[in-house]
This record gives C-alpha cells, sequence and structure tokens, in this order.
C-alpha cells in the first residue's frame, strides 16, 4: 500500500476530523517531525508526513522499544 502522505497541516485537520476532542497540535507533529521521531521527506520548505507514521508513533507511545 502506498503511505498517505501529508503536509502537517493536512495531518493534524486528519486526526482533528476524526477526533474534534483530540489534544495534538500542529506544534506537537512539526516537534515530532524536526526531532527526527516521526520519518518525513523535506520538499522545499514543506514537511511530507505519511498518516500510518503519526498513526503508528501514537498507538506505540509510551511503549518501552
Amino acid at each position: 500500500m502506498k503511505p498517505q502522505m501529508r503536509t502537517i497541516d493536512q495531518i493534524y485537520e486528519h486526526f482533528k476530523t476524526a477526533d474534534p476532542a483530540t489534544a495534538l497540535t500542529k506544534t506537537a507533529i512539526r516537534r515530532l517531525v524536526t526531532t527526527g521521531a516521526i520519518h518525513s521527506v523535506k520538499i522545499g520548505a514543506k514537511y511530507l508526513v505519511s498518516v500510518e507514521a503519526v498513526e503508528d508513533y501514537l498507538s506505540n507511545a509510551g511503549k518501552a522499544s
């Protein structure tokens, strides 16, 4: 399956639509991307992030590696 690549703003909107009460913010997503916690691709000034990568990160957050 091809990854669903989105900008940080689009990733935020995806999660906000799925859960309007989410505590996930654009700043939090941006921080995860820029620190390398979530894999991304930078094209020009924009980062493209896989929806699945964010979902995987969130579902495994707090678990020992």
